[in-house]
């Protein structure tokens, strides 16, 4: 595929961020938050305080898994805390925790509780780390941090086992004194209730802009319409007198000129900065030239970017769509021919600039994908996983380099540049999923350098003609209920700009 040169002028963001503060005076905003919660902790266990739950509230890439770690190893040290339990909704998310807790606060004080299927799946980074079992009556009488999926340390009798072996907490009502749940705003209401027993008070931490544990349509519960459930199970606690809450208010991840989109996921927050300042985040486009430069460099400028794209053959379906994945490869492929590379400021934890710069090329092992492909429907997938794989082979690109997968699968991911082609591209309605509020905050927040959003045209017409519909009941997290307006809001916060690919374009 041939590349126009009739691409229009890229129109700046509608809604830009203002007012913003960067660097060690954003990040001491979060230190504050957890200053707080580590107060508001040791208190509850100590009696002093009448709360019997702390949530904290996060954005994307705020840091919330560092603000966990670090209130476990405050409960692990309090004299009113024998025993500790920590749990997740998945086995790749309880995995870095025992890693990262057993790493800081020993191997004989952290345990892993896995099932017997997933004991040969934990790398043996985390057998090193902590203590890693398949059974209760394998947990060290001495440890004092056990780790587990909810399905794990809430399967039946569990709760009976685990105080037969181990015996009751300093509290006295159950085995452990305190439960941290990470990512709770992903874990069901249904799955929570296995565990809601392990221990008297609770920490939840995560991001109420993610995707709901399932999308919720109707109430399934017919026993008692305001319960559901399948959903968070924070959302019981919004206003709840013995639950302390605070919002995280400063993100990690992105770049500058990505903090308005951001914003616009939580606009009922009081504030929401940035560590990285302008110019901290850049992508160098190496030998590149061309009309494809222009749209990389709108990339690299640090502003999220939309790019309708005019002219391709009709697709399959609204949803999938091979010639715009076509014209994906298209872009990728040039940048990938041009020895493009990505560099980041570096700064130390209180966020200050160390003065040193990190450069990401392909071929490196880092932690993240350089580029991210990213669509709604497994099909779509499918076509994205076609053109990585070609990539890979054209290019000698690895899985740390590019990757593509379902907006639903990536949740908690970060990467450098994603490309996502647009949830609503080619609708000619807004259904329950693909506005849904969480599919698009997962798709806009997996990003540290760029994102480009592509699409058909006509996004800024269904938005203005479909007939509204309600946003997902029964109070879930966010600002999920007015999804045509939601779903405008976002797109304000974007770069905007068109391309024709036809023949005469």
């Amino acid at each position: 595929m041939t590349l126009s040169e009739a691409i229009e002028y890229f129109a700046p963001p509608e809604f830009p961020a203002e007012g913003n503060v960067y660097h060690a005076q954003a990040a001491v905003l979060n230190a504050a938050i957890a200053d707080e919660a580590s107060h508001e902790l040791s208190d509850m266990l100590s009696g002093a305080s009448p709360m019997e739950r702390i949530l904290l509230k996060a954005a994307a890439g705020a840091g919330k898994s560092y603000a966990l770690k670090r209130l476990v190893a405050e409960a692990h040290s309090h004299p009113a805390c024998w025993r500790t339990a920590v749990v997740a909704f998945t086995n790749k998310q309880v995995r870095p925790l025992a890693l990262s807790i057993g790493r800081e606060l020993g191997q004989d004080h952290v345990c892993l509780l896995v099932s017997a299927k997933q004991w040969g799946d934990v790398p043996q980074e985390v057998h090193d780390a902590a203590t890693v079992v398949t059974s209760t009556s394998q947990i060290p009488a001495d440890a004092r941090i056990v780790i587990g999926t909810c399905s794990r340390l809430g399967a039946p009798s569990e709760l009976a086992r685990l105080r037969g072996h181990l015996g009751d907490a300093h509290a006295g009502s159950g085995p452990f004194d305190v439960m941290f749940v990470d990512e709770a705003w992903q874990i069901p209401h249904h799955l929570f209730d296995k565990v809601v027993k392990l221990a008297p008070k609770w920490v939840g931490v995560g991001d109420v802009g993610q995707l709901p544990p399932l999308e919720i349509g109707q109430n399934p519960w017919s026993g008692d319409p305001g319960y559901n459930p399948y959903r968070a199970w924070p959302t019981d606690y919004a206003d709840d007198a013995r639950t302390w809450t605070r919002e995280l208010p400063t993100v990690w991840r992105p770049a500058a000129g990505h903090l308005a989109l951001w914003r616009a996921f939580y606009p009922e927050w009081a504030s929401l900065d940035c560590v990285a300042a302008e110019g901290d985040r850049t992508v160098n486009l190496g030998t590149m030239s061309g009309p494809v430069t222009a749209i990389w460099q709108q990339v690299g400028t640090g502003v999220p970017t939309m790019l309708e794209v005019d002219g391709l053959p009709d697709p399959e379906a609204a949803d999938i769509d091979l010639p715009l994945m076509e014209f994906v490869e298209a872009l990728l492929d040039e940048f990938f021919l041009a020895g493009a590379s990505l560099q980041a400021a570096e700064y130390d934890d209180d966020g200050a600039p160390t003065g040193e710069t990190k450069t990401s090329t392909p071929g490196q092992d880092d932690q993240d994908p350089l580029v991210a492909i990213l669509a709604t429907r497994n099909q779509a997938v499918d076509d994205a996983a076609e053109v990585v794989a070609r990539l890979q082979e054209k290019h000698g690109l690895t899985d740390r380099d590019i990757v593509s997968s379902t907006v639903d699968s990536y949740q908690g991911q970060t990467n450098g540049i994603t490309i996502a082609i647009h949830p609503l591209n080619g609708a000619t309605e807004l259904d329950a999923f693909n506005s849904s509020f969480g599919r698009l905050a997962v798709t806009c927040t997996r990003a540290t350098h760029g994102i480009l959003m592509v699409a058909r045209p006509g996004l800024d017409e269904l938005l203005s003609e479909a007939p509204a519909r309600p946003g997902t009941p029964l109070g879930e997290p966010g600002n999920r209920q007015l999804p045509r307006q939601t779903h405008q809001r976002i797109l304000a916060t974007f770069a905007r700009g068109r391309i024709d690919v036809s023949d005469d374009g």
